[in-house]
């Protein structure tokens, strides 16, 4: 018996130093980070094997945590986040400059490789941070930063648009939603600079006028364009966008100086969209387009656009009439 129960805790012990790790080698990556975390406190072979493994390390996950600065700064510090790529800070309220700053000063190794950040909606993040940023992460091409809303003290201006437009000409993804002392002058550098952009998120931003938007007709790479909000915009500022030929999601919803013109030089403008699945386009309460607008989409692309929201479009007046004949169009 002995002997069987020596064989027993060999198997055992054999099962946990080399099966359960080589599992979780393979299966590792489709686990949420924080999980891989916990794991860790598992046992020592566990540990080993997770942190020997570096593409289960890629990703710094602190959304939504308490002292998430702190806890930013600590990780950063430890060698298994040495080759970290992106970095998620959305809704961690109490990230701030100085946290930026710390994790610059004492982790600038573990910032070379990184190549996408998020910081939305964290409120205390300011030009200041930002630079930080930009003279600490040089590979960066996703850059997010939505809904910074300090209205009475300094947070994202166009200094900040200016930093990321010098030192990342490769940026890919931007989404500036709700930062409201953006100017158009800020913008422009952006355009003027980052022709590699194909997401663009300009939601919510009435501050802008024609003389910034008619330069996203630079981006030749455009795929994603929010404008929901943009009040100034109008056909002529439209009709450049048009230009954007791989253009495949559009947001016009609330664009309220639009009328058909604008409409009609996009669908006929944007030949990307004939190669696509499910384009979008949102007219949402834009009140000056009518049934002509919808005949001029309904031509050009009724085979490729599967989404159409037209809801308080108040001139179109027969929508499903001017569709019917279009299978592929979902009217919203």
């Amino acid at each position: 018996m002995e002997v069987a129960a020596s064989a027993g805790a060999e198997g055992d012990l054999k099962w946990s130093r080399e099966t359960i790790p080589m599992v979780l080698k393979i299966v590792g990556t489709r686990l949420h980070q924080r999980d891989l975390i916990s794991l860790l406190l598992v046992s020592p072979w566990l540990h080993r094997t997770l942190v020997s493994c570096p593409s289960l390390w890629l990703v710094l996950d602190c959304r939504e945590m308490t002292n998430a600065g702190n806890r930013l700064v600590a990780a950063l510090s430890l060698s298994r986040y040495r080759h970290v790529k992106q970095i998620n800070l959305e809704f961690a309220q109490d990230i701030e400059d100085k946290h930026l700053d710390l994790s610059k000063t004492k982790c600038s190794d573990s910032l070379q490789e990184l190549e996408s950040i998020n910081l939305n909606v964290c409120q205390k993040i300011s030009d200041r941070g930002v630079e930080t940023i930009t003279s600490a992460c040089p590979k960066l091409k996703v850059f997010s930063f939505y809904w910074n809303v300090r209205y009475f003290e300094v947070n994202i201006t166009d200094k900040s648009l200016q930093l990321i437009a010098d030192n990342y000409p490769g940026l890919e993804f931007l989404n500036l939603t709700r930062c409201v002392k953006l100017t158009d002058g800020g913008l422009q550098q952006i355009l003027l600079k980052c022709s590699s952009l194909q997401s663009l998120n300009l939601y919510a931003l009435s501050s802008f006028t024609d003389e910034a938007y008619k330069k996203i007709s630079l981006l030749a790479n455009l795929r994603f364009l929010d404008l929901c909000g943009a009040q100034n915009l109008s056909d002529q500022g439209l009709t450049c966008i048009a230009k954007c030929k791989n253009l495949v999601s559009l947001n016009l919803t609330w664009c309220v100086r639009v009328t058909d013109v604008g409409v009609i030089a996009i669908a006929q403008g944007c030949t990307s969209l004939e190669f696509l699945r499910s384009p979008l386009i949102n007219l949402f309460g834009i009140v000056g387009v009518t049934d002509k607008c919808l005949e001029a989409l309904s031509r050009s692309r009724s085979n490729t656009i599967t989404t159409l929201d037209v809801n308080g479009c108040i001139g179109i007046k027969d929508p499903d009439g001017v569709v019917m004949n279009c299978c592929n169009i979902s009217l919203t």
